[in-house]
Protein backbone atom coordinates (compact mmCIF):
# COMPACT_ATOMS: atom_id res chain seq x y z
CA UNK A 1 0.00 0.00 0.00
CA UNK A 2 1.45 3.80 -1.33
CA UNK A 3 1.84 6.42 1.64
CA UNK A 4 -1.06 8.55 -0.23
CA UNK A 5 -3.36 5.11 0.34
CA UNK A 6 -2.81 4.90 3.71
CA UNK A 7 -3.16 8.27 4.54
CA UNK A 8 -6.38 7.75 2.73
CA UNK A 9 -7.54 5.02 5.31
CA UNK A 10 -6.15 6.80 8.29
CA UNK A 11 -7.93 9.85 7.55
CA UNK A 12 -11.47 7.53 7.30
CA UNK A 13 -10.77 5.88 10.15
CA UNK A 14 -10.41 8.98 12.45
CA UNK A 15 -13.14 10.58 10.78
CA UNK A 16 -14.93 7.38 11.68
CA UNK A 17 -13.79 7.68 14.90
CA UNK A 18 -14.46 11.25 15.75
CA UNK A 19 -17.76 10.78 14.63
CA UNK A 20 -18.63 8.47 16.60
CA UNK A 21 -16.83 9.96 19.82
CA UNK A 22 -18.90 13.18 19.57
CA UNK A 23 -22.27 10.94 18.61
CA UNK A 24 -21.36 8.98 22.19
CA UNK A 25 -20.99 12.21 23.55
CA UNK A 26 -24.66 12.46 22.89
CA UNK A 27 -26.11 9.08 23.65
CA UNK A 28 -26.29 8.52 19.38
CA UNK A 29 -22.97 6.51 18.73
CA UNK A 30 -24.37 5.04 15.05
CA UNK A 31 -26.24 8.43 14.04
CA UNK A 32 -22.01 9.86 14.62
CA UNK A 33 -20.98 6.74 12.64
CA UNK A 34 -23.40 7.54 9.69
CA UNK A 35 -22.87 11.88 9.67
CA UNK A 36 -18.87 10.81 9.51
CA UNK A 37 -19.52 8.47 6.68
CA UNK A 38 -21.93 10.88 4.76
CA UNK A 39 -19.15 13.86 5.42
CA UNK A 40 -16.44 10.93 3.73
CA UNK A 41 -18.59 9.95 1.05
CA UNK A 42 -19.65 13.73 0.23
CA UNK A 43 -16.31 14.88 -0.23
CA UNK A 44 -14.71 11.27 -1.99
CA UNK A 45 -17.39 12.33 -4.50
CA UNK A 46 -17.03 16.26 -4.75
CA UNK A 47 -13.51 15.14 -5.83
CA UNK A 48 -14.28 12.27 -7.96
CA UNK A 49 -16.85 15.08 -10.01
CA UNK A 50 -14.13 17.52 -10.05
CA UNK A 51 -11.50 14.99 -11.32
CA UNK A 52 -14.07 13.66 -13.74
CA UNK A 53 -14.52 17.10 -15.17
CA UNK A 54 -10.93 18.04 -15.54
CA UNK A 55 -10.29 14.46 -17.64
CA UNK A 56 -13.14 16.99 -20.15
CA UNK A 57 -11.44 20.17 -19.77
CA UNK A 58 -7.89 19.34 -19.45
CA UNK A 59 -7.58 21.31 -16.58
CA UNK A 60 -5.68 19.64 -13.96
CA UNK A 61 -4.41 22.62 -11.55
CA UNK A 62 -6.76 21.58 -8.50
CA UNK A 63 -5.22 18.25 -8.35
CA UNK A 64 -1.38 19.17 -9.54
CA UNK A 65 -0.35 20.12 -5.67
CA UNK A 66 -0.78 18.06 -2.46
CA UNK A 67 -0.22 14.72 -1.10
CA UNK A 68 -3.60 13.56 -1.06
CA UNK A 69 -4.70 10.52 -2.73
CA UNK A 70 -6.53 12.27 -5.47
CA UNK A 71 -2.83 13.90 -6.41
CA UNK A 72 -1.93 10.84 -6.79
CA UNK A 73 -4.31 9.48 -8.80
CA UNK A 74 -3.38 12.20 -11.20
CA UNK A 75 0.26 11.88 -11.31
CA UNK A 76 -0.09 8.34 -12.17
CA UNK A 77 -2.80 9.17 -14.76
CA UNK A 78 -0.41 12.40 -15.76
CA UNK A 79 2.54 9.78 -16.14
CA UNK A 80 0.49 7.19 -18.27
CA UNK A 81 -0.68 9.80 -20.48
CA UNK A 82 2.48 11.22 -21.29
CA UNK A 83 3.78 7.85 -21.95
CA UNK A 84 1.10 7.21 -24.21
CA UNK A 85 1.56 10.70 -25.99
CA UNK A 86 5.05 9.94 -26.51
CA UNK A 87 4.72 5.75 -27.95
CA UNK A 88 2.07 7.31 -29.59
CA UNK A 89 4.29 10.11 -31.55
CA UNK A 90 7.20 7.42 -31.93
CA UNK A 91 4.99 5.36 -33.89
CA UNK A 92 3.54 8.07 -35.99
CA UNK A 93 7.48 8.87 -36.72
CA UNK A 94 7.62 5.16 -37.22
CA UNK A 95 4.78 4.51 -39.59
CA UNK A 96 6.08 7.94 -41.48
CA UNK A 97 9.41 6.35 -42.05
CA UNK A 98 8.07 2.78 -42.94
CA UNK A 99 5.66 4.78 -45.31
CA UNK A 100 8.88 6.79 -46.87
CA UNK A 101 10.39 3.22 -47.21
CA UNK A 102 7.48 1.92 -49.33
CA UNK A 103 7.18 4.54 -51.15
CA UNK A 104 10.78 4.72 -52.49
CA UNK A 105 10.58 0.85 -53.28
CA UNK A 106 10.11 0.11 -57.55
CA UNK A 107 7.34 -2.18 -56.48
CA UNK A 108 4.26 -1.96 -55.61
CA UNK A 109 3.14 -3.13 -52.13
CA UNK A 110 -0.65 -3.44 -50.60
CA UNK A 111 -1.13 -4.74 -47.25
CA UNK A 112 -4.25 -7.10 -46.89
CA UNK A 113 -6.48 -8.00 -44.28
CA UNK A 114 -8.45 -11.37 -43.86
CA UNK A 115 -11.03 -10.51 -46.30
CA UNK A 116 -8.61 -9.13 -48.95
CA UNK A 117 -9.83 -5.18 -48.10
CA UNK A 118 -6.91 -3.22 -49.19
CA UNK A 119 -5.45 -1.84 -45.53
CA UNK A 120 -2.80 0.31 -46.79
CA UNK A 121 -0.72 0.61 -49.97
CA UNK A 122 2.56 2.55 -51.77
CA UNK A 123 2.83 5.26 -54.01
CA UNK A 124 3.94 2.33 -56.78
CA UNK A 125 0.87 0.68 -56.06
CA UNK A 126 -0.59 3.25 -57.46
CA UNK A 127 1.96 4.11 -60.47
CA UNK A 128 1.48 0.23 -61.54
CA UNK A 129 -2.06 -0.70 -60.58
CA UNK A 130 -3.87 2.26 -60.15
CA UNK A 131 -4.83 1.98 -56.28
CA UNK A 132 -5.90 5.34 -54.32
CA UNK A 133 -4.10 4.88 -51.05
CA UNK A 134 -7.35 6.91 -49.03
CA UNK A 135 -9.82 6.55 -51.45
CA UNK A 136 -9.32 2.88 -51.73
CA UNK A 137 -8.45 1.97 -47.88
CA UNK A 138 -10.95 -0.68 -47.15
CA UNK A 139 -12.23 -1.63 -50.54
CA UNK A 140 -11.07 -5.38 -51.69
CA UNK A 141 -8.08 -5.77 -53.85
CA UNK A 142 -9.51 -8.15 -56.46
CA UNK A 143 -12.80 -5.76 -57.07
CA UNK A 144 -10.02 -2.88 -58.28
CA UNK A 145 -8.08 -5.58 -60.00
CA UNK A 146 -10.25 -7.60 -61.57
CA UNK A 147 -8.31 -10.84 -63.06
CA UNK A 148 -9.78 -14.68 -62.52
CA UNK A 149 -5.50 -15.57 -61.23
CA UNK A 150 -5.26 -12.99 -58.57
CA UNK A 151 -9.15 -14.01 -57.28
CA UNK A 152 -6.87 -17.99 -57.20
CA UNK A 153 -3.74 -16.38 -55.74
CA UNK A 154 -5.88 -14.99 -52.51
CA UNK A 155 -7.76 -17.20 -52.19
CA UNK A 156 -5.62 -20.07 -52.07
CA UNK A 157 -2.95 -18.41 -49.73
CA UNK A 158 -0.31 -20.24 -51.55
CA UNK A 159 2.52 -18.31 -50.73
CA UNK A 160 5.34 -19.64 -53.33
CA UNK A 161 3.37 -18.82 -56.35
CA UNK A 162 3.45 -15.81 -58.27
CA UNK A 163 1.29 -14.92 -61.12
CA UNK A 164 1.34 -12.18 -63.96
CA UNK A 165 -1.48 -10.13 -65.20
CA UNK A 166 -2.12 -7.33 -67.56
CA UNK A 167 -1.81 -4.19 -65.94
CA UNK A 168 -5.19 -2.65 -65.39
CA UNK A 169 -3.26 1.41 -65.82
CA UNK A 170 -1.27 0.86 -69.52
CA UNK A 171 -2.02 -1.54 -71.92
CA UNK A 172 0.50 -4.15 -72.78
CA UNK A 173 2.12 -3.96 -69.48
CA UNK A 174 2.68 -6.92 -67.55
CA UNK A 175 2.66 -6.98 -63.48
CA UNK A 176 4.16 -10.02 -61.20
CA UNK A 177 2.44 -10.85 -58.21
CA UNK A 178 2.99 -12.52 -55.45
CA UNK A 179 0.97 -12.44 -51.80
CA UNK A 180 2.93 -13.13 -48.85
CA UNK A 181 2.15 -13.31 -44.90
CA UNK A 182 2.21 -10.03 -43.10
CA UNK A 183 1.19 -9.66 -39.31
CA UNK A 184 -1.70 -11.71 -37.69
CA UNK A 185 -4.51 -11.80 -40.45
CA UNK A 186 -2.73 -10.03 -42.99
CA UNK A 187 -0.90 -10.38 -46.47
CA UNK A 188 1.51 -8.41 -48.42
CA UNK A 189 0.41 -8.15 -51.84
CA UNK A 190 3.68 -7.41 -54.02
CA UNK A 191 3.13 -6.06 -57.79
CA UNK A 192 6.27 -5.92 -59.83
CA UNK A 193 6.62 -4.59 -63.24
CA UNK A 194 7.82 -7.56 -65.70
CA UNK A 195 6.93 -5.46 -69.06
CA UNK A 196 10.31 -5.45 -70.08
CA UNK A 197 11.76 -8.79 -68.92
CA UNK A 198 8.41 -10.25 -71.03
CA UNK A 199 9.27 -7.94 -74.03
CA UNK A 200 12.32 -9.54 -74.01
CA UNK A 201 11.51 -12.86 -73.34
CA UNK A 202 9.52 -12.43 -76.62
CA UNK A 203 12.23 -10.95 -78.81
CA UNK A 204 14.11 -13.82 -77.52
CA UNK A 205 11.53 -16.67 -78.31
CA UNK A 206 11.14 -14.80 -81.88
CA UNK A 207 14.32 -14.97 -82.64
CA UNK A 208 15.07 -18.41 -81.96
CA UNK A 209 11.89 -19.66 -84.23
CA UNK A 210 12.40 -17.04 -87.04
CA UNK A 211 16.50 -18.41 -86.44
CA UNK A 212 15.08 -22.00 -86.94
CA UNK A 213 12.92 -21.89 -89.58
CA UNK A 214 15.41 -20.23 -91.61
CA UNK A 215 17.58 -23.20 -90.99
CA UNK A 216 15.44 -25.18 -91.95
CA UNK A 217 15.85 -25.01 -95.80
CA UNK A 218 19.73 -25.09 -95.59
CA UNK A 219 19.92 -28.23 -93.91
CA UNK A 220 17.04 -29.77 -96.27
CA UNK A 221 19.51 -28.89 -99.12
CA UNK A 222 22.54 -30.26 -96.90
CA UNK A 223 20.92 -33.31 -95.67
CA UNK A 224 19.25 -34.17 -99.51
CA UNK A 225 22.51 -33.93 -100.99
CA UNK A 226 24.67 -36.36 -98.45
CA UNK A 227 21.79 -38.36 -98.33
CA UNK A 228 22.39 -38.59 -102.48
CA UNK A 229 26.22 -39.32 -101.71
CA UNK A 230 25.42 -41.78 -99.02
CA UNK A 231 23.66 -44.02 -101.84
CA UNK A 232 26.29 -43.28 -104.82
CA UNK A 233 28.06 -46.14 -105.44
CA UNK A 234 30.41 -44.01 -107.24
CA UNK A 235 31.25 -42.16 -104.08
CA UNK A 236 35.35 -42.98 -103.49
CA UNK A 237 35.81 -45.11 -100.37
CA UNK A 238 37.56 -42.43 -98.69
CA UNK A 239 35.06 -40.40 -98.64
CA UNK A 240 32.25 -42.76 -96.87
CA UNK A 241 33.27 -42.25 -93.25
CA UNK A 242 33.30 -38.37 -93.56
CA UNK A 243 29.75 -38.10 -95.07
CA UNK A 244 28.53 -40.60 -92.81
CA UNK A 245 29.58 -37.95 -90.00
CA UNK A 246 27.99 -34.95 -91.78
CA UNK A 247 24.81 -36.87 -92.79
CA UNK A 248 24.35 -37.73 -88.78
CA UNK A 249 24.95 -34.24 -87.77
CA UNK A 250 22.62 -32.87 -90.31
CA UNK A 251 20.64 -34.95 -88.84
CA UNK A 252 21.04 -34.49 -85.30
CA UNK A 253 20.88 -30.14 -86.59
CA UNK A 254 17.79 -31.11 -87.88
CA UNK A 255 16.31 -32.54 -84.74
CA UNK A 256 17.69 -29.38 -82.95
CA UNK A 257 15.65 -27.19 -85.23
CA UNK A 258 12.41 -29.33 -84.55
CA UNK A 259 12.43 -29.13 -81.29
CA UNK A 260 13.37 -24.98 -81.05
CA UNK A 261 10.50 -25.01 -83.26
CA UNK A 262 8.35 -26.69 -80.84
CA UNK A 263 9.71 -25.08 -77.84
CA UNK A 264 9.35 -21.96 -78.82
CA UNK A 265 5.52 -22.78 -79.97
CA UNK A 266 4.51 -23.99 -76.73
CA UNK A 267 6.29 -20.92 -74.84
CA UNK A 268 4.15 -18.23 -77.19
CA UNK A 269 1.11 -20.46 -76.36
CA UNK A 270 -1.96 -19.97 -73.51
CA UNK A 271 -3.49 -23.29 -71.93
CA UNK A 272 -3.60 -26.80 -73.46
CA UNK A 273 -7.30 -27.32 -74.57
CA UNK A 274 -9.40 -29.44 -72.51
CA UNK A 275 -12.16 -30.72 -75.18
CA UNK A 276 -9.77 -33.57 -76.41
CA UNK A 277 -9.85 -36.84 -75.45
CA UNK A 278 -5.98 -38.16 -74.65
CA UNK A 279 -5.60 -41.74 -73.99
CA UNK A 280 -2.60 -42.24 -72.08
CA UNK A 281 -2.42 -45.83 -71.95
CA UNK A 282 -2.55 -46.27 -75.42
CA UNK A 283 0.36 -43.71 -75.76
CA UNK A 284 2.87 -45.40 -73.80
CA UNK A 285 1.84 -48.44 -75.21
CA UNK A 286 3.61 -47.19 -78.37
CA UNK A 287 5.89 -45.39 -76.82
CA UNK A 288 7.42 -48.73 -75.64
CA UNK A 289 7.17 -50.53 -79.02
CA UNK A 290 8.82 -47.68 -80.68
CA UNK A 291 11.68 -47.43 -78.74
CA UNK A 292 12.16 -51.21 -76.71
CA UNK A 293 14.94 -53.02 -79.01
CA UNK A 294 15.55 -56.51 -78.42
CA UNK A 295 19.16 -56.84 -76.85
CA UNK A 296 20.12 -53.23 -77.50
CA UNK A 297 18.21 -51.57 -74.95
CA UNK A 298 16.77 -51.85 -71.28
CA UNK A 299 13.82 -53.94 -71.05
CA UNK A 300 10.83 -51.20 -70.68
CA UNK A 301 7.59 -52.25 -68.81
CA UNK A 302 4.18 -50.25 -69.31
CA UNK A 303 2.01 -50.57 -65.98
CA UNK A 304 -1.47 -49.25 -66.66
CA UNK A 305 -3.26 -49.02 -63.18
CA UNK A 306 -5.99 -46.54 -64.39
CA UNK A 307 -8.40 -46.57 -67.43
CA UNK A 308 -8.87 -42.41 -66.67
CA UNK A 309 -8.04 -40.30 -69.82
CA UNK A 310 -6.75 -36.90 -70.30
CA UNK A 311 -8.38 -33.75 -71.85
CA UNK A 312 -5.54 -32.24 -73.19
CA UNK A 313 -3.20 -32.37 -76.50
CA UNK A 314 -2.36 -36.06 -77.58
CA UNK A 315 0.34 -34.75 -79.52
CA UNK A 316 1.98 -32.49 -76.61
CA UNK A 317 1.11 -35.62 -74.23
CA UNK A 318 3.16 -38.01 -76.39
CA UNK A 319 6.13 -35.38 -76.92
CA UNK A 320 6.50 -35.39 -72.83
CA UNK A 321 6.34 -39.84 -72.86
CA UNK A 322 8.89 -39.77 -75.93
CA UNK A 323 11.33 -36.77 -74.12
CA UNK A 324 11.31 -38.83 -70.68
CA UNK A 325 11.50 -42.26 -71.97
CA UNK A 326 14.09 -41.11 -74.66
CA UNK A 327 16.01 -40.11 -71.36
CA UNK A 328 15.92 -43.04 -69.36
CA UNK A 329 16.74 -45.34 -72.20
CA UNK A 330 20.15 -43.11 -73.05
CA UNK A 331 20.90 -43.34 -69.18
CA UNK A 332 19.83 -46.95 -68.62
CA UNK A 333 22.32 -49.55 -69.21
CA UNK A 334 21.22 -52.50 -71.25
CA UNK A 335 20.86 -55.16 -68.37
CA UNK A 336 18.81 -52.36 -66.34
CA UNK A 337 14.77 -51.46 -66.43
CA UNK A 338 12.54 -49.01 -67.35
CA UNK A 339 9.10 -48.90 -65.81
CA UNK A 340 6.12 -46.63 -67.51
CA UNK A 341 3.18 -46.46 -65.32
CA UNK A 342 0.49 -44.54 -65.38
CA UNK A 343 -2.10 -44.60 -61.87
CA UNK A 344 -5.24 -42.13 -60.73
CA UNK A 345 -6.92 -41.45 -57.39
CA UNK A 346 -9.36 -38.65 -56.16
CA UNK A 347 -6.30 -36.16 -56.07
CA UNK A 348 -5.71 -36.90 -59.97
CA UNK A 349 -3.50 -38.69 -62.28
CA UNK A 350 0.11 -38.99 -62.70
CA UNK A 351 1.70 -40.85 -65.57
CA UNK A 352 5.57 -41.75 -63.95
CA UNK A 353 9.13 -43.28 -65.76
CA UNK A 354 11.22 -45.40 -63.66
CA UNK A 355 14.48 -46.29 -64.41
CA UNK A 356 17.39 -48.38 -63.08
CA UNK A 357 20.08 -45.85 -64.75
CA UNK A 358 22.81 -44.11 -63.40
CA UNK A 359 20.92 -41.45 -62.27
CA UNK A 360 21.69 -37.89 -61.28
CA UNK A 361 23.22 -35.70 -58.26
CA UNK A 362 20.86 -33.63 -56.16
CA UNK A 363 22.19 -30.31 -56.83
CA UNK A 364 21.49 -30.85 -60.53
CA UNK A 365 17.46 -31.60 -59.80
CA UNK A 366 16.65 -27.87 -59.95
CA UNK A 367 18.10 -27.44 -63.21
CA UNK A 368 17.33 -30.06 -65.51
CA UNK A 369 14.57 -28.41 -67.35
CA UNK A 370 16.80 -25.65 -68.16
CA UNK A 371 16.87 -25.15 -71.90
CA UNK A 372 20.59 -26.77 -73.25
CA UNK A 373 21.34 -28.05 -69.45
CA UNK A 374 23.30 -31.65 -69.57
CA UNK A 375 24.73 -33.35 -66.79
CA UNK A 376 27.47 -34.96 -69.11
CA UNK A 377 27.81 -32.91 -71.82
CA UNK A 378 29.71 -35.18 -73.42
CA UNK A 379 27.76 -38.19 -73.55
CA UNK A 380 24.72 -36.47 -74.01
CA UNK A 381 26.37 -34.73 -77.61
CA UNK A 382 27.17 -37.88 -78.07
CA UNK A 383 24.30 -39.81 -77.97
CA UNK A 384 22.62 -36.69 -79.78
CA UNK A 385 20.88 -35.24 -76.57
CA UNK A 386 20.99 -31.45 -76.63
CA UNK A 387 19.08 -30.35 -73.12
CA UNK A 388 15.98 -29.61 -74.74
CA UNK A 389 13.81 -32.41 -73.66
CA UNK A 390 13.12 -31.31 -70.56
CA UNK A 391 12.72 -28.43 -71.41
CA UNK A 392 9.82 -29.24 -73.83
CA UNK A 393 7.95 -31.33 -70.84
CA UNK A 394 7.77 -28.35 -68.62
CA UNK A 395 6.66 -26.23 -71.15
CA UNK A 396 4.09 -28.89 -72.20
CA UNK A 397 2.82 -29.76 -68.70
CA UNK A 398 2.32 -26.55 -67.68
CA UNK A 399 -0.14 -26.06 -70.55
CA UNK A 400 -2.07 -29.02 -69.11
CA UNK A 401 -1.76 -27.46 -65.43
CA UNK A 402 1.12 -30.10 -64.70
CA UNK A 403 3.92 -30.33 -62.83
CA UNK A 404 6.84 -32.58 -62.88
CA UNK A 405 8.50 -34.16 -60.20
CA UNK A 406 11.59 -35.90 -59.72
CA UNK A 407 13.72 -38.17 -57.93
CA UNK A 408 17.07 -39.83 -58.83
CA UNK A 409 19.96 -41.00 -56.48
CA UNK A 410 23.20 -41.91 -58.22
CA UNK A 411 23.44 -45.32 -58.74
CA UNK A 412 20.30 -46.26 -58.00
CA UNK A 413 17.74 -44.64 -60.58
CA UNK A 414 15.80 -42.07 -61.12
CA UNK A 415 11.75 -41.42 -61.38
CA UNK A 416 9.75 -38.69 -63.54
CA UNK A 417 6.57 -38.44 -62.76
CA UNK A 418 4.18 -36.24 -64.00
CA UNK A 419 1.19 -35.10 -61.98
CA UNK A 420 -2.09 -34.46 -63.54
CA UNK A 421 -5.18 -32.07 -61.46
CA UNK A 422 -8.37 -33.81 -61.19
CA UNK A 423 -9.97 -30.97 -64.00
CA UNK A 424 -7.83 -32.87 -66.32
CA UNK A 425 -8.90 -36.21 -65.94
CA UNK A 426 -11.47 -38.09 -67.00
CA UNK A 427 -12.72 -40.41 -64.91
CA UNK A 428 -15.19 -43.59 -66.45
CA UNK A 429 -15.53 -45.63 -65.11
CA UNK A 430 -14.68 -45.03 -61.69
CA UNK A 431 -10.62 -45.33 -60.85
CA UNK A 432 -8.21 -46.83 -59.51
CA UNK A 433 -9.09 -50.17 -60.97
CA UNK A 434 -7.64 -52.74 -58.42
CA UNK A 435 -6.05 -55.83 -59.88
CA UNK A 436 -5.75 -54.58 -63.40
CA UNK A 437 -2.46 -54.35 -64.28
CA UNK A 438 -1.46 -54.45 -67.82
CA UNK A 439 2.57 -54.79 -68.73
CA UNK A 440 4.10 -54.30 -72.20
Amino acid sequence: MTGAARHFVLGLILLLAAGGIIGGLYGYVERGLLVASLIALFWQVRNLLAFERALHTRDFEAFRLGEGIWQQIFSRFSYVSERAAQRKLEYRRLLKQIRRSTDALPDGAVILNENNDIVVCNRAAKRLAGLKRKKDRGRRVDNLLRNPKLVKLLAEDDYMQAIEIPSPVTDGNWLNCRAVPYGAGQKLLILRDVTERNRLSKMRRDFVANASHELRSPLTVISGYLDSLTEDPAMPAAWSQPVSQMRAQAQRMNRIVEELLELSRLESGDEARSDHVVDVAGLLTAARNAVFRDGKTASIDVVIDSSAQLRGSSNEIDSVISNILSNAVRHTPVDGRIVLTWRSDSDGAELSVEDSGEGIDAHYLPRLTERFFRVDKGRSRDDGGVGLGLAIVKHVLSRHDAELRIDSEPGKGSTFSCHFPPLRVIVDPPIPLAGERSSG
